[in-house]
């Protein structure tokens, strides 16, 4: 399961995740430049750490390296979320507080993302009766 992202590997994946498109470590300098001060070496070697930990991949062009982002932010928050109340001791319970908290905007992501889980055969409906189980 993925560890949370530290500050500035946050701000490099979200520069690739919103680019979708492989980039060069000089981009995202640059970008990053604009809102705070960083050394180029820096952002290569979070870039690398980035890749040795399996959230970039990277191909050769020419001198440089172009990276890219291995899945999504989507797929991240997925897998952190999961992580989070895989750690539960009650995760009824966790999900319970974790629904209280959501915004009535958040509510209805929540739902339509039901439904949808539904349409592509993602059935989370409760057992049957007996114990009985649907199947997927």
């Amino acid at each position: 399961m993925p560890r949370p992202l530290g500050e500035l590997e946050d701000a490099v994946m979200t520069r690739v995740w919103r680019w979708n498109r492989p980039v060069t470590v000089r981009e995202v300098l640059e970008d990053l430049q604009k809102e705070r001060t960083v050394a180029y070496t820096t952002v290569m070697t979070v870039m690398d750490n980035l890749r040795q930990k399996g959230w970039l991949r990277r191909d050769q062009e020419g001198r440089a390296y172009r990276y890219a982002a291995v899945s999504t932010r989507a797929a991240y928050s997925a897998a952190l979320m999961h992580e989070a109340w895989s750690a539960s001791d009650n995760p009824a319970a966790a999900l319970v507080d974790f629904f209280g908290m959501m915004s009535p905007e958040q509510a209805e992501v929540l739902r339509t993302a039901l439904r949808v889980a539904h349409l592509n055969g993602i059935h989370l409906d409760p057992p049957a009766a007996g114990g009985e189980t649907e199947d997927r």
